[in-house]
């Protein structure tokens, strides 16, 4: 399509993809306070915000400032920060729920620029992408309430811990994210080991310094700096990098088998001539060539007369009888016959 048309197709699919996460967003604004069911088999699923309080609400009441009533609530310091963490959190459920529909925009905007195999290939690196993500997610959040009862109780002789919804709901998610992203590395370890860019023998020798990386890795990226989070997101990384090392090696196995043998010889070694195969079909022995004779020895009888020439019209010239006769300078082709000769 022109450029103009390409144009029209971004703004029709943005357009619709807004859509959506607008629709998505009031749809988590409502749930952020209210039950959903009962639904047959599943029950009464709980708010939103019930749900993200859940590892705060799951520590000890002394543990939490105003929970002698057995009450789980967060602190509001300012006017507008229930309504603007409501908003947030509501557009956070909007983007997830969502993400069907702009993900469909996205896909059916760029697969008529890609072949067959590279349409297959992003559909699956797509959908690992996601379920990886989704898992990480979920760690996190079982996570989430290790670290908050490590980091609340480090000090609870001395003080108790009274966080507002804007800090914690920002450490609750900030947690969920850096789980998900995470958990793309090895995604992107076996997308490289795949390219060709990255081999199982380079992983081999490097894991050591992988699993210190990935240590050191988890202790700046961890958003509470608590220990059992660090060592929970590290020990998952080494876990799925070693997954992903396991893949690598499965691949270069597949690759050196459909490789020629030529391939796997070092640089400075000569690979193996295989020998030639006998031509089938020949009747028999080649017959010996026969010498060429020399321009010398050619008399005038050997040499062929090259055809005359034809004119535009079709028609053929009639030849001279003359033979030291110049032709006729309308002639098609004009030459003396030693000239066609040659």
């Amino acid at each position: 399509m022109p450029i103009l048309e390409h144009l029209e197709e971004l703004r029709r699919r943005l357009l619709v993809a807004l859509a959506a996460i607008a629709v998505g967003t009031v749809l988590g604004y409502i749930w952020y306070d209210t039950h959903i069911g009962p639904i047959p088999h599943v029950g009464t699923i709980p708010s939103l915000g019930e749900i993200l309080r859940g590892p705060y609400c799951s520590l000890p009441p002394e543990a939490r400032f105003g929970a002698s009533d057995g009450e789980c609530r967060l602190l509001a310091t300012g006017v507008f920060e229930m309504f603007v963490l409501r908003f947030k959190v509501g557009a956070l459920a909007g983007l997830v729920f969502s993400s069907p529909i702009w993900l469909s925009q996205i896909w059916g905007f760029i697969t008529p620029g890609l072949q067959k195999n590279e349409k297959r290939w992003t559909l699956i690196v797509g959908t690992v992408a996601g379920t990886l993500f989704m898992i990480g997610a979920v760690l996190a959040y079982f996570v989430l309430a290790l670290g908050l009862e490590f980091l609340l109780t480090i000090g609870d002789e001395a003080q108790i811990s009274a966080l507002n919804g804007e800090r914690y709901f920002s450490f609750a998610i900030g947690l969920l994210l850096v789980f998900g992203v995470s958990f793309e590395v090895p995604l992107i370890t076996v997308m490289l080991n795949v390219a060709g860019v990255l081999s199982y023998e380079q992983l081999k020798e490097k894991r050591r310094y992988i699993i210190v990386l990935l240590f050191i890795f988890a202790a700046f990226i961890t958003p509470g700096q608590d220990p059992i989070s660090m060592v929970i997101l590290a020990l998952s990384l080494c876990l799925m990098m070693e997954i992903a090392t396991q893949i690598a090696r499965l691949n270069d196995k597949r690759r050196k088998k459909k490789a020629a043998e030529w391939l796997a010889v070092d640089n400075e070694s000569a690979s193996t001539i295989d020998a030639a195969s006998p031509v089938t079909g020949s009747s028999g022995p080649v017959a010996p060539a026969e010498p060429v004779r020399a321009s010398s020895d050619l008399s005038t009888d050997d040499i062929e007369p090259a055809p005359a020439p034809r004119s535009r019209s079709g028609a053929r010239p009639q030849p001279s009888k003359y033979p030291d006769e110049k032709p006729d300078s309308g002639q098609q082709g004009g030459g003396s016959y030693f000239d066609d000769v040659l």
